[in-house]
């Protein structure tokens, strides 16, 4: 896999126009900063038969634009992704395991699955790249889903039980740990999504339940709004019980989670809104955060609150393609709030934009990176920044319309095709700095 001279060229050119790195080299990010970018299992391996999403994907009627299929093959082109870290310039990988492969049925462990995720940690090593992984990425077993998922009174203990196994074949080699993939996003999705979607999902979850006779089904990012208080008890504790499983097995690995953030601000008269969102999507998730080696902040936005709610997008701003606001100072916001919240330190474990016009990729990059900098120098400890995501890849009910990736797939031969902004990402992760 390399660069086309068509795309070196624009990616130079990139950089070039990008004032927020005209000075390559001086603003220096603090030595050992991973420079990464990440990918999922569900959404990249294919054909993940045994996950909740699976069904969910298959099933009429269902909120699935599309069904993730053979995803990217990433399960076989694994070393193709890694090719595509390497090539980019960047020095760790994050990745999920994936629960419903390592653990198919329940109890029953599969040693050839886990060894397969301990391949790509050490070749990830023989690379010289940090391996950070997340232990689970919103897919759950569907045995875990028919049993009410998360909403299980036994929820924390099976987890926990699934991380003791996965951390006893693999921790030795890992870099970074996450136990879950944003426990919080329920309740941010809870305030955004129309009624229409919420019934439409609702019909979905009834009609699983049905095919599998079954009270309820839950999959890991499908759960009904009366549900969301209870789950969240439940991943607040499977997060805790996973984490000291992890740590029983090596005790040095730091582990943390990785929370949806973004940049709550407040316009005038909007503080008293901004406080209440705060409290009611993180602060029980960052308060538990302090007892983790670190906080993943995984944004993409800034909301700005006045006193009756969530104002509009400034007219005349750069928009993505969910038509929402480009505010590439989103980050270094999200970024302070968690670290003065929770009081450890912070990896930015998802950050990027959904276009199809890589030119607002290029640009948004070192302007955020601009302000994660200049967060670092007043003192916030920042262990690292990993885009996502290294490729388009299959955005959940979205399916594959919305493109994330630093390098695009073709969906029939399974090609990677970097895009210049991963050019402007790679010199200033070689550079360490803007």
């Amino acid at each position: 896999m390399k660069f086309s001279r068509r795309e070196l060229i624009a990616g130079v050119a990139a950089v070039a126009a990008s004032p927020a790195i005209a000075s390559s080299g001086i603003r220096r990010f603090p030595n050992n900063f991973l420079w990464g970018a990440a990918t999922a299992g569900h959404q990249v391996e294919g054909n993940n038969i045994n996950a909740d999403a699976w069904l969910l994907e298959n099933i009429k009627p269902t909120t699935y634009a599309q069904r993730s299929g053979d995803a990217l093959n990433s399960f076989e082109l694994w070393r193709d992704d890694l090719d595509l870290i390497q090539q980019i310039g960047l020095n760790s990988y994050r990745f999920s395991l994936e629960w419903s492969r390592i653990e198919p049925e329940p109890g029953l462990f599969s040693v050839a699955m886990l060894d397969h995720y301990k391949r790509i940690i050490n070749v990830c090593r023989d690379r010289g790249l940090t391996p950070i992984v997340t232990f689970n990425h919103f897919t759950t077993p569907r045995w875990f889903a028919m049993q009410g998922g998360w909403l299980h009174p036994d929820a924390s203990d099976l987890f926990a039980r699934y991380c003791d196994r996965a951390a006893r074949h693999l921790a030795a080699d890992i870099g970074y740990a996450t136990t879950l993939n944003e426990p919080n996003l329920a309740r941010v999705l809870a305030l955004i999504s129309p009624k229409a979607r919420e019934e439409q999902q609702r019909k979905m979850l009834a009609r699983a339940a049905e095919i599998l006779a079954v009270p309820k089904y839950v999959a890991g990012n499908a759960v009904n709004p009366e549900d969301i208080d209870a789950m969240s008890l439940n991943l607040l504790a499977g997060h805790k019980a996973g984490r000291a499983a992890i740590k029983a097995v090596r005790t040095k690995l730091p582990v943390g989670v990785s929370l949806a953030i973004i940049d709550d601000q407040a316009a005038p008269g909007g503080e008293a809104r901004r406080d209440a969102v705060r409290e009611s999507l993180y602060e029980a998730w960052l308060d538990a955060a302090r007892n983790d080696d670190f906080i993943g902040v995984q944004n993409y936005e800034r909301a700005v609150w006045g006193p009756n709610g969530k104002l509009p997008s400034p007219a005349g701003v750069e928009l993505n393609a969910f038509r929402q606001e480009v505010y590439p100072s989103s980050l270094a916001g999200a970024v302070r709030y968690a670290h003065q919240r929770s009081g450890v330190p912070v990896l930015v474990t998802e950050h990027g934009v959904v276009t199809k016009d890589d030119s607002v990729r290029a640009r948004m990059i070192p302007a955020a990176l601009e302000g994660l900098w200049e967060a670092s120098r007043s003192g916030v400890p920042i262990l690292g920044y990993i885009h996502w995501s290294l490729i388009d890849n299959f955005e959940w009910s979205l399916g594959y319309y919305p493109t994330f990736g630093l390098a695009s797939v073709d969906l029939t031969t399974f090609a990677r095709t970097p895009k210049p902004s991963s050019a402007i990402l790679g010199r200033i992760a070689r550079a360490n700095g803007l």
